[in-house]
Order: C-alpha cells, then sequence, then structure tokens
C-alpha cells in the first residue's frame, strides 16, 4: 500500500518536472529569438536601401558614358571644322570653270556638309554640286521658257521691307519679313555682302554706302537655289558696287563683286502718244522734276498719232527731246517700234513708257543695274493706282500726286499680269526682231514681245519695283477692239478699280445702309 503510494507521486513528480523543464526551454527560446529579431531591423527598409544603392551606381555609369560621348563629339567636331576650313581653302585657288568676281574665286559664306567621308573625297563632291547648281541657275544668262507663265519673278527688299508678288488676300504689296526664318536668311545674306564689301574696301581704301533705291532682289528656283543681287552706293553719285551671292541649297557663295559706273549710260524713254492723252501734262511734269532737275541723263522721244494738237505738243518739251509724229491710227507697238529705230547715237538704253506712269529718280537707277546689252533685259512689276475717289471717299479729298504714291493693300496692287514698261539695249531689241507692228489699238503688243525675250537665251529680270506707279485712269474698252483684245480691256478695268474689301463695300453699300437706317430708328437717341 505504502509502496503504491510512493510510486505514484514519484510519477506526480517526475512529470511537474518535465513540465517545468518545457516551459523554461519555451520561454528562452521565445528570447532568444526575440533579441535576435531587434538586433536586424526592419527586412522591408533594409531591401529598399540596397535598392537605391544600386540605382545610384547605373546613373554614375551612365553619367560617365555621356561625358565620355561629348568628348568624342567635340574631338569629331574639332576635325571636322578642320576638314570644312581646308576645303574652303582650296576651292578659294581651285575652283576651276566657275564664275569669277573681281576678287576672284568663289567664296563659301557658311554653313556645314554632312558628314566627311575624307578631305580629297569631299572637295571633289563638293566642287561638281557648285557647279552643277551655278550651271543650272539663272545667273550670267537666261533659260529658253514657253510662255509667261513659266518666269520665276524676283522679290524686291531693302533693310526693312520686302516687295512681293504673291499676296493672295492676307499678305500685303510691302511689308516686314514676319517669319523668324525668313529674317535670318535676308540678315546672313547683308552680313555676307558687308563682309564681302568691308574686305575690298580695305585693300581699296574706298567707302561704300546703301543704295537708297531697292537694295536688292533675290528669286528662288526650287531645284537649283537662291540668287541674291545686291547693289551698294560709292561716294560718287553714280559709282555703283554689285554683288551676286547664290545659295545651291547648300552654303553661300560669292559669285561676282563687281564695280559699275553708270555716269555715262544714257535713257531714251520712249512715249507713244494718242489725242486724247488726257495724263500728258502731269508725265510732263514728272519728267521734268526727275529726268531733268534730278537725274540729267535722259532723253525723251515722244511718238505722236496725228495732227490736231501738234502745236500744243511741242510747248509741253523742255530740251534733250525728240518728236516723231505719224499721221495713222494710234498703235502702241508701232510708235514704240519708230521710236525705237529712229535713235541714232549709238546702243542706248530703252525705256518703253507710257504717258498714266509715275517714276522716281530711283527707278531710272534700277533701270541701268538691271541692263546689260547682250544679257538682261528688265521687266519690272510696276505699283498700279486704285480710283483715288474711293481710296480717300470722295474727289474733294484726293491729295496731289505725289502723297498718293504709297504702296499699301488698299491703295493698289502689284500689276503682275503687265508686260509694258521695259527697259534694254537697243541692240536688243533690234536683235530681238522688235514689236509686232500688226497689232493695233490697246494690248497685245507687249505680251508678244516680252515672249521673244522669254524664248531667248537672254536673261529676263522681273521684279517688282517701288519706283514705278501706274496712275489711276477711267479705262475705255472699244467695241471695235478684237474679242481677245476687249477682254483684256474689260479684266484691266475690272482690276484696277479698288482692292477686294472696297469693291465688296461696294456691292453690298444697300445692305450696309439698310442697316444703318435700321440702327438710327432703333436707337433715335444716340443719333
Amino acid at each position: 500500500m505504502l509502496r503504491r503510494g510512493l510510486l505514484t507521486w514519484v510519477s506526480r513528480v517526475g512529470g511537474l518536472l518535465v513540465l517545468l523543464c518545457c516551459s523554461l526551454s519555451l520561454l528562452y527560446l521565445m528570447t532568444c529569438t526575440g533579441d535576435a529579431a531587434q538586433s536586424r531591423g526592419p527586412p522591408a527598409a533594409h531591401s529598399y536601401q540596397m535598392l537605391l544603392q544600386e540605382r545610384e551606381e547605373q546613373h554614375r555609369l551612365y553619367i560617365s558614358s555621356l561625358k565620355k560621348q561629348i568628348a568624342q563629339l567635340k574631338e569629331d567636331l574639332q576635325e571636322r571644322s578642320l576638314q570644312l576650313k581646308r576645303v574652303q581653302e582650296s576651292l578659294k585657288t581651285a575652283a576651276n570653270g566657275l564664275p569669277e568676281g573681281r576678287d576672284g574665286g568663289v567664296e563659301l559664306q557658311g554653313g556645314g556638309f554632312g558628314e566627311v567621308q575624307g578631305a580629297k573625297s569631299q572637295q571633289s563632291d563638293l566642287q561638281e554640286f557648285l557647279r552643277a547648281q551655278l550651271s543650272k541657275a539663272e545667273i550670267s544668262s537666261g533659260t529658253r521658257l514657253p510662255n509667261e507663265y513659266a518666269v520665276v519673278p524676283f522679290e524686291s527688299f531693302t533693310l526693312q521691307k520686302m516687295y512681293q508678288l504673291e499676296m493672295g488676300l492676307t499678305r500685303h504689296p510691302e511689308e516686314k519679313p514676319v517669319r523668324k526664318d525668313k529674317r535670318d536668311e535676308l540678315g546672313e545674306v547683308l552680313e555676307a555682302a558687308l563682309h564681302s564689301l568691308n574686305t575690298a574696301s580695305s585693300r581699296q581704301d574706298n567707302r561704300v554706302a546703301f543704295i537708297s533705291s531697292p537694295l536688292g532682289i533675290s528669286r528662288t528656283e526650287r531645284d537649283k537655289g537662291t540668287l541674291y543681287e545686291l547693289t551698294f552706293r560709292g561716294e560718287a553719285s553714280h559709282e555703283f558696287r554689285r554683288l551676286v551671292l547664290f545659295r545651291p541649297f547648300g552654303p553661300l557663295m560669292k559669285v561676282k563683286n563687281e564695280r559699275m559706273d553708270t555716269t555715262n549710260v544714257m535713257i531714251n524713254i520712249i512715249v507713244p502718244l494718242s489725242r486724247r492723252a488726257d495724263k500728258f501734262k502731269q508725265f510732263m511734269h514728272n519728267f521734268r522734276e526727275v529726268c531733268v532737275r534730278q537725274d540729267g541723263r535722259v532723253h525723251l522721244t515722244v511718238v505722236y498719232f496725228g495732227k490736231e494738237q501738234m502745236s500744243e505738243v511741242r510747248t509741253k518739251f523742255s530740251q534733250n527731246y525728240t518728236l516723231l509724229q505719224l499721221d495713222e491710227e494710234f498703235s502702241r507697238g508701232r510708235g514704240l517700234d519708230v521710236g525705237a529705230r529712229a535713235w541714232k547715237g549709238g546702243n542706248v538704253l530703252l525705256f518703253f513708257c507710257d504717258v498714266d506712269i509715275y517714276f522716281t529718280a530711283d527707278f531710272l537707277n534700277t533701270c541701268r543695274l538691271n541692263t546689260q546689252p547682250g544679257e538682261k533685259v528688265f521687266y519690272p512689276v510696276l505699283f498700279s493706282q486704285y480710283n483715288p475717289a474711293l481710296i480717300y471717299g470722295s474727289p474733294e479729298h484726293i491729295p496731289p500726286v505725289e502723297q498718293q504714291l504709297v504702296i499699301k493693300k488698299d491703295t493698289g496692287f502689284w500689276r503682275d499680269f503687265g508686260f509694258g514698261m521695259t527697259c534694254q539695249y537697243r541692240s536688243d531689241f533690234i536683235n530681238i526682231g522688235g514689236f509686232d507692228i500688226d497689232i493695233k489699238g490697246w494690248g497685245g503688243e507687249d505680251v508678244h514681245l516680252y515672249r521673244k525675250y522669254l524664248h531667248s537665251n537672254l536673261l529676263v529680270v522681273r521684279a517688282p519695283s517701288r519706283g514705278l506707279f501706274h496712275l489711276w485712269h477711267e479705262k475705255h474698252c472699244a467695241d471695235e477692239l478684237p474679242p481677245d483684245q476687249y477682254r483684256m480691256c474689260m479684266q484691266s478695268k475690272a482690276m484696277n478699280e479698288a482692292s477686294h474689301g472696297q469693291l465688296g463695300m461696294l456691292f453690298f453699300r444697300h445692305e450696309i445702309e439698310a442697316h444703318l437706317r435700321k440702327q438710327k430708328l432703333q436707337n433715335p437717341k444716340k443719333t
């Protein structure tokens, strides 16, 4: 009995000891695990720190790579600049077959040429390219053209203004360059021209100044390049210098730098006159003021059709004139042809004009500078005046003629469909065959002559001239004209009356007046 009780007590004590040992072991294990966790810290923060260190190392490597690339590009740029400089120097001495100015050679004014395959191959390719572009462009000679619509006209420009033909309904005949690239283009051309002039002037000790007439003309042929002709005036009033620059869709090239002296260049102005020349008095006032008092190197030839007003016509002339009389039906082509052939004083510069034309002394210089016997003829685009009564509201508010000569969208338009006013030397006019004298009356003869020049090898300079104006006058289209001439006359009459906006106001004037009357009835206090 006692033995059984002892065994029971021993077993209970052993169980308690085992339970106590397990408890102590579990407590010890929990304590150690907690200390280890506290010593390691949060597992997520440790991962982020490792990721940031890895990314930072990647950025350092990328920046180092970019620095190496930049350094390599700088070295390549310096190398190619040296190669380009060697090409420019070689072209100045070895540009065989290219046009030369007085300074000689073809001078590159800037620009890049793409990747360089080697100095020798680049020089050869560049010279071939420049020769090809120059040979295709109309610089020293003209190109045979099929008709008047194939001509690429020039644009005139000064330091501040551009004079353009393609206006549409939003642009203006005279405006400042709006686009930055256009301003930069003209700025580069002027800078190159001035650099060339200053270089030449430093060698010759000859100062130059900008001309007061249009500074230059330019035109772009899409498959060739852009041609610029800039004119500067020297210290003498009749001494000029012309620079011809050509951009063959690449670097700008100096083609010519020539000195021009217009002191002895006489202009023979030929004017056909009919019995009903109402504008002749105004024309003679313009002639005396500009040609006699300002220029002094002009001869006037008037071809008069009729006898009735012969005495009155003679009293209107001053010195240095020729009066020819034709007792026959008026024909503009016939009169100009007779006047040109009647000159016996050598190869004079001819200016075919009409009595309704007003010109300035600057235009006479432009006429001299844009013509050359056997090479160039000048077809200026004149600015045609709208009806002054519509421009200024009524005949009572019309100012003097000199104050009406304003080039604006509401005062006139570039008469780009007219070819009657032209400058050419007498030898070129005779060699081309002159006018078609079979054409009678108004219109047609000027287009035929213009097409003859286009079909020849002469260069036709077609550009707007800010010193040449067509004065408005009421136009009469005779019923006796053939259908084609009558249609041309009526088209000219419609174009000559008013601007697009002014014609619109005239067309809707009844609607406008009705609106104003309605406004007065609705708001009598305001009126």
